[in-house]
């Protein structure tokens, strides 16, 4: 086993652990990335922010490059938690593509909490390539923050997966996969952010309350 991948830590030392992934197409300092982990912090969570291999090395020669195979990203999440564990002390999750991957090891691990900010129920314009399937079984107490017209998951289609009792979703009106809503909808990006972070904030403490 290799190094855990360095981490971005927010917040204070003493609070709620909630470790971060991010998406395919921006890295763990992204404007997207930096406002969910302090807006968490200011909610008192400690956020801890990393990459996935193929992140690090486009941050290292600036080449653009598909997601890494699955067992390289499992592999990335269990290193992650061994360096940042007890698993069973903290809340995983991510912004798509993290939060995934972090549903498929969720059980495995037996981590307090899954976090999905925008669940990738299909691939773009794939509606008939489900990846909906660690949702439908899984026990680990879990929150989706959901865009109501989400492509990867809109809420048409999401409303209508069988998912596990652990699972709630918490719908942001007239987001996208990264909550942003139409200007004619009345609502900016900041407050479905906001929204988002109030939920993911509420959520992991009650994970650590039941935890303690």
């Amino acid at each position: 086993m290799t190094d855990a991948p360095a981490v971005l830590l927010d917040g204070p030392a003493d609070g709620p652990r909630f470790l971060f992934a991010h998406g395919a197409g921006a890295p763990m300092d992204s404007d997207w990335m930096a406002a969910v982990g302090h807006g968490l912090a200011e909610a008192g969570i400690r956020v801890a922010r990393f990459e996935f291999p193929f992140m690090a090395r486009r941050r290292r020669d600036g080449t653009r490059r598909p997601p890494d195979r699955e067992p390289v990203l499992l592999d990335t999440w269990r290193r992650v938690l061994a360096a940042q564990g007890p698993a069973d002390g903290v809340v995983i999750g991510g912004k798509s593509l993290g939060g995934r991957v972090a549903a498929l090891l969720a059980d495995e691990a037996g981590v307090a909490g899954l976090v999905c900010l925008g669940y990738p129920v299909h691939p773009q314009g794939k509606p008939d390539r489900s990846r909906a399937a660690p949702l439908r079984d899984i026990k680990t107490p879990t929150l989706i923050c959901q865009g109501t017209r989400d492509p990867l998951g809109p809420r048409e289609t999401a409303a209508a997966l069988s998912l596990s009792p652990a699972v709630r979703l918490v719908w942001l009106e007239d987001g996208d996969h990264g909550f942003k809503p139409r200007r004619a909808s009345g609502r900016t990006e900041s407050q479905a952010i906001a929204e988002a972070v109030a939920a993911t904030a509420a959520f992991i403490r009650a994970c650590a309350r039941a935890g303690a």
